[in-house]
């Protein structure tokens, strides 16, 4: 019985062995006699029918019902009831751009105020609320970017979870404590991450890139604060800045999840009826655009220098003609500086000329003109030719334009992604809280896909010449080696 079980896998071993051999034998006369043309489409592709079979996209966009609580604040509401969550997004014009409002260089303001508020309050001291929300299991916490200042909320949708969440965000916006101990706790803390960006090439430039686009407006300082500033900031700054800009005539919200019209009414009024009235922010004055090329180098002890480049880009559009614009000018820039592989800054500056693994540029647009920016890593020496070859780009694609078929692609690709951005609640609040932050009619949402149907190709190459100078770009460096000194 052994003798035939060691026979049988002798020939089985045998029979492996030539077929292997045989094989190996077939592969090395196939790459001898086969010539592959790197340029020539992949034959499978040309027989590929099954996407010209695809039924044309139909998307159904969330229903948003709006109203006004009894303080003024305005409110769209969402509702799902897949899943027992409701998130809560409430939103003030009282981002870091009003931090010299408070205080003459009181840079930092808002981002300590967001930091504190779930550190204490006159019925809770920061452990207590800490133990609170964690027993909850909600998520509750509001930070400060430029333009807002964001309280969010996740929590079960029942009553025994919701309303005890809804109690602590009430706490936290009308009876925080900003306790001396902990703000001097924090600072310190502030002050160490301050230290580390300088060791971050990225953050430097980024610092750098904001202050000499925006010089005197507020979007020129850091949200965060500064080295300098950091210290000198108080509890009485910030309880001028809750006093002055957490109020209801300030204040827009947005909530999603699994309620009724009349438990989200009841839940509005419940988040906002203690806001004080207040008046509304001041109008953001605009930035004024670089007239001129401006380059600014960094020394820094790194064998790669990083590169951000650009200039003022838009406001955020709030009618239909600016709207259709801003998706003209999003097509276009997906096909120059979006950040997959088949955009061609990414195509020429990594994959033809090796001088970086990755490069993309986006608009931000923002209350006021926000920056567009184009960002990359290359080595010291490459950093004159990376740039230079970068504007080439640039240069040619605003006079020559994209192309039909790099418009289909990307115009197909923003339709078909477009569902997944209110494929969650968190999406989908998302969404509404930036509407309604930006006062923007429903009719943003449910015409997207028809402002991206409506892109003509001349219309999208105007837009981009329209938009984009190079000649007067912003161009920030961070590396061993001054690049305009070494080209």
């Amino acid at each position: 019985m052994t003798q035939n079980l060691l026979s049988k896998s002798v020939r089985y071993l045998s029979m492996s062995l030539l077929l292997a051999m045989s094989v190996s034998s077939h592969a090395e006369d196939y790459r001898a006699t086969t010539i592959v043309d790197p340029n020539a489409p992949i034959a499978a592709l040309s027989t590929l029918t099954s996407l010209d079979n695809v039924k044309p996209l139909q998307i159904t966009v969330p229903d948003i019902e709006q109203f006004t609580t009894t303080s003024g604040v305005r409110v769209s509401f969402v509702r799902t009831t897949a899943l027992p969550i409701v998130d809560i997004d409430l939103r003030f014009n009282a981002g870091s751009a009003r931090d010299g409002s408070i205080r003459t260089e009181g840079y930092g303001i808002a981002n300590m105020a967001a930091t504190m508020l779930t550190q204490g309050t006159t019925r809770l001291d920061e452990e207590a609320f800490t133990r609170a929300s964690e027993t909850l299991g909600i998520n509750l916490g509001s930070s400060a970017y430029k333009d807002m200042f964001i309280v969010s909320l996740r929590s079960l949708s029942d009553d025994e979870h919701l309303l005890p969440a809804i109690d602590l965000m009430t706490q936290m916006l009308t009876e925080a404590t900003f306790d001396e101990q902990i703000l001097a706790r924090n600072k310190a803390r502030l002050l160490v991450g301050l230290q580390q960006q300088k060791q971050d090439p990225s953050s430097l430039a980024s610092l750098e890139f904001n202050e000499a686009l925006y010089g005197t407006h507020p979007y020129a300082h850091p949200s965060s604060g500064t080295l300098q500033s950091v210290p000198s900031i108080n509890r009485a700054d910030l309880l001028d800045f809750t006093d002055r800009y957490l109020v209801a005539a300030n204040a827009s919200l947005a909530m999603t999840g699994n309620l009724t019209s009349s438990e989200a009414k009841a839940l509005a009024e419940d988040i906002t009826a203690n806001l004080p009235k207040g008046q509304a922010a001041a109008v953001l004055p605009e930035p004024k655009p670089l007239t001129k090329e401006q380059h600014i180098h960094i020394p820094f002890p790194s064998s790669q220098t990083t590169v951000l480049m650009g200039q003022l880009g838009n406001k955020r559009a709030t009618n239909p003609v600016a709207q259709q614009q801003q998706t003209n000018f999003a097509i276009g820039n997906e096909v120059l500086a979006g950040g997959d592989f088949n955009a061609r800054l990414m195509t020429e500056i990594r994959q033809n000329l090796g001088y970086t693994y990755g490069i993309s540029g986006s608009m931000n647009p923002m209350l006021t003109r926000g920056p567009y920016q184009i960002g990359f890593s290359t080595r010291n020496d490459k950093a004159r030719a990376a740039i230079d070859a970068s504007l080439s780009v640039i240069d040619k694609t605003l006079a020559q334009g994209i192309t039909a078929s790099e418009m289909r692609l990307t115009t197909d690709n923003m339709k078909n992604s477009f569902p997944m951005s209110f494929a969650s609640n968190a999406g989908i609040n998302g969404l509404l809280g930036m509407m309604n932050f930006y006062q923007l009619p429903n009719s943003y949402l449910s015409d997207y896909v028809s402002r991206i149907e409506q892109v003509s190709l001349p219309a999208v190459n105007q837009t981009l010449r329209d938009t984009l100078e190079p000649e007067n770009f912003l161009i920030v460096t961070v590396g061993e080696v001054d690049p305009w000194n070494d080209k």
